[in-house]
């Protein structure tokens, strides 16, 4: 009976033993405090959570600071919505506080919310899809509560730049940009249609035009080929007619000087002649006299003639 009941005693402490070997390896391998103090708090989503499950990791800016515990859906017939509270199980002991700092070595989670304390769901890993929730300060996010939806402590939500993003793309009209590019897409169809259409007598007029200009081309390059050699040869020409004209003209000049000479060695002896103590000059001035006396007397036998014609045949009598 003795060795009995000492079996049974090692075989009890044995069993304890393990039992407390195993919690003190699940306590520190798998990060369960069964006596660490926690609370609980809520956050409420509307877009989706696909990837968050229970036991996903709440960090803020990246250190861990609890757990999701639960998720549920909720429909609110007032404003015919769904949303999803997700209930976190935070880690106090993870936050310290600054012992200087007034207000003692606690905060509340409300403080921080009043600060700026929000959630938003942060993607993990693109390979697996799992997501977690990640908390930071930010006041420039509205702070929009659900106290329908919860009577809970609620921290609130803000857009992650995924969320940003997948709300930025779900606002693009890809329907309106479809049927444009249907139509853009028909357009370019039939003008391409016009223009294997129209292409090819354009194209064939070109190249007919462009033929028709290579022959004018030559025509007047042959043209002006053959107006510079008879432009050479009425210059060479032209030169010839200068150059003899150039000759001519000197000895028309050696001609005219000879005969202004003469013609001034003529006028020289007018001027002599007309001088007015010239002897010719009285010589020629009794000479007119002379012509006038007798151009007096021819005047007044024409009258007389005039007068008794008889003159003529009969002659004056004595």
């Amino acid at each position: 009976m003795a060795e009995s009941t000492n079996r049974k005693t090692l075989i009890g402490a044995f069993v304890v033993g393990g039992g407390i070997l195993a919690m003190a390896i699940i306590m520190l391998f798998g990060h369960i405090k069964i006596f660490a103090p926690s609370r609980e708090a809520v956050v409420v989503f509307q877009n989706s959570i696909s990837g968050l499950s229970i036991g996903a990791p709440v960090t803020f800016r990246g250190v861990k600071v609890g757990t999701v515990k639960s998720i549920t859906l909720r429909f609110d017939p007032q404003d015919h919505k769904a949303y999803i509270p997700v209930t976190l199980t935070l880690e106090p002991h993870q936050i310290h506080v600054v012992h200087d700092m007034p207000g003692g070595t606690s905060v509340r989670i409300q403080d921080l919310i009043a600060i700026g304390l929000r959630a938003e769901l942060n993607l993990q890993s693109f390979v697996t899809g799992q997501s977690n929730i990640d908390l930071d300060f930010d006041k420039s996010a509205p702070a929009i509560l659900h106290p329908r939806i919860t009577d809970e402590t609620e921290i609130p939500v803000r857009l992650s730049p995924v969320e940003k993003l997948k709300d930025t793309l779900g606002r693009i009209p890809v329907k309106d940009i479809a049927q444009h590019a249907d139509d853009t897409l028909r357009s370019v169809q039939e003008l391409s249609g016009t223009l294997n259409k129209d292409l090819p007598p354009l194209i064939a007029s070109v190249k007919a035009t462009s033929d028709t200009s290579q022959q004018t081309i030559a025509a007047a390059t042959t043209a002006i080929k053959d107006l510079q050699s008879k432009l050479e040869i009425t210059l060479g020409k032209m030169d010839t007619l200068l150059q003899t004209s150039n000759t001519q003209m000197a000895e028309r000049g050696k001609d005219l000087h000879a005969t202004l000479v003469s013609a001034t060695q003529t006028l020289d002896s007018l001027q002599a002649i007309f001088s007015p103590r010239s002897i010719d000059r009285a010589n020629m001035d009794a000479a007119l006299r002379d012509i006038a006396a007798a151009a007096a007397s021819l005047r007044g036998f024409a009258g007389d003639v005039e007068r008794n014609p008889q003159l003529l045949l009969m002659g004056r009598r004595p």
